[in-house]
């Protein structure tokens, strides 16, 4: 399976994601960290991402290869992340037939009601548990 972590700015939601997934997932699971800037990108790298891109194009091209896609609810609203996170960008993942795993982060104007805020780690926590599920499948 190829997992795609994406994240932009500081990049430690990426990282701390990818983190979780290579300590519980199997060791042939391919994680590709694609960031919206190079130190994004370079954390996700350390924290065990087997590859790594950074900027618009290495997004468009490869979420259209991916089994998923992992990262903030921002990743499919254009202009968020303080601009990084491009309109072509949010096209492309949101067009993407990967399935998507959003973590509802309200940093964007978004709100999504139904949904109770929980610490990063519980929820990064869910996301494995996502992950694991349509590994299964």
């Amino acid at each position: 399976m190829r997992i795609t972590v994406i994240d932009g700015q500081g990049g430690g939601i990426g990282k701390a994601i990818t983190e979780k997934l290579r300590k519980n997932l199997p060791k042939e699971t391919e994680i590709i960290a694609l960031g919206t800037n190079a130190l994004a990108t370079a954390l996700m790298l350390k924290a065990g991402a087997n590859d790594g891109a950074s900027g618009e194009n290495a997004v468009v091209r490869s979420v259209a290869e991916t089994d998923v896609i992992i990262g903030s609810l921002a990743i499919i609203v254009p202009h968020a992340m303080m601009g990084e996170l491009t309109p072509a960008m949010a096209e492309a993942i949101a067009m993407s037939k990967a399935p998507k795993i959003l973590l509802p982060l309200n940093r964007c104007g978004i709100d999504v009601v139904g949904v109770y805020a929980e610490p990063l780690p519980h929820l990064i926590d869910h996301i494995l548990k996502k992950v694991k599920d349509l590994m299964e499948k």
